[in-house]
C-alpha cells in the first residue's frame, strides 16, 4: 500500500509517501509544496492544486491521510488552512483516492506512543521508525510522514471494518 501523508497549510504543505508492505514501512519521497506569500488566496490555491495533481499523478497513492484542522488561537489562519485542505481533498477526490483524517493527538500517539509529544519527539521517532539516515526536513514534511505513519498503523482496522460492512 502506498500512503500519501499531508500536513496541510497555505504557505507550506508537507507531503510524504510511505510504502507499507506487510509490517515493513519505507519512506518513498517527502517534501513540501510552497505557495508564494503576498499572492491572492485564489492564486495560491491554484498553485497548491497544480502541485497536488502532479504528485497524485506521479505516485498514484492508494490512500491519502491528512491532519484534521486544528484551531488554536488564530481563527484567520485556520480559515485559510481550511481553504487549502478543501483543495487537497478535492484533488484526492478527482483522483479517486480515499481520504482518512487524523487529529494531532492521534498522529503524535502513533509516532511516539504519547499523544502530547513535542514536535522534536515526533520527528526523531519518525526518523527511527522509517530508518532514515537523517531527520526528515523541513518540519512540515516530517509531520506529513508522521500522518502517513499514523494511517499505516490504523489501516488494518480500516480494512477490517470496511470488509465487515459489506
Amino acid at each position: 500500500m502506498l500512503i500519501m501523508g499531508i500536513d496541510p497549510g497555505i504557505g507550506t504543505v508537507g507531503f510524504g509517501f510511505l510504502r507499507k508492505e506487510g509490517h515493513a514501512l519505507r519512506a518513498v519521497k517527502y517534501g513540501v509544496i510552497r505557495t508564494t506569500p503576498g499572492l491572492p488566496l485564489g492564486d495560491r490555491l491554484l498553485t497548491l492544486e497544480a502541485d497536488m495533481n502532479e504528485l497524485l499523478d506521479a505516485f498514484k497513492p492508494d490512500v491519502l491521510a491528512i491532519e484534521e484542522l486544528f484551531f488554536n488561537k488564530n481563527i484567520t489562519t485556520g480559515i485559510t488552512v481550511a481553504h487549502a485542505r478543501g483543495v487537497i481533498l478535492l484533488a484526492a477526490a478527482h483522483h479517486h483516492v480515499p481520504v482518512y483524517e487524523y487529529n494531532p493527538a492521534s498522529i503524535k500517539l502513533a509516532a511516539t506512543g504519547y499523544g502530547k509529544a513535542t514536535k522534536s519527539q515526533v520527528i526523531t521517532m519518525t526518523q527511527q521508525l522509517l530508518a532514515l539516515a537523517k531527520k526528515p526536513s523541513p518540519d512540515d514534511a516530517a509531520d506529513a510522514l508522521a500522518v502517513a505513519l499514523c494511517h499505516s498503523f490504523h489501516a488494518p482496522w480500516h480494512e477490517a471494518t470496511s470488509q465487515s460492512n459489506r
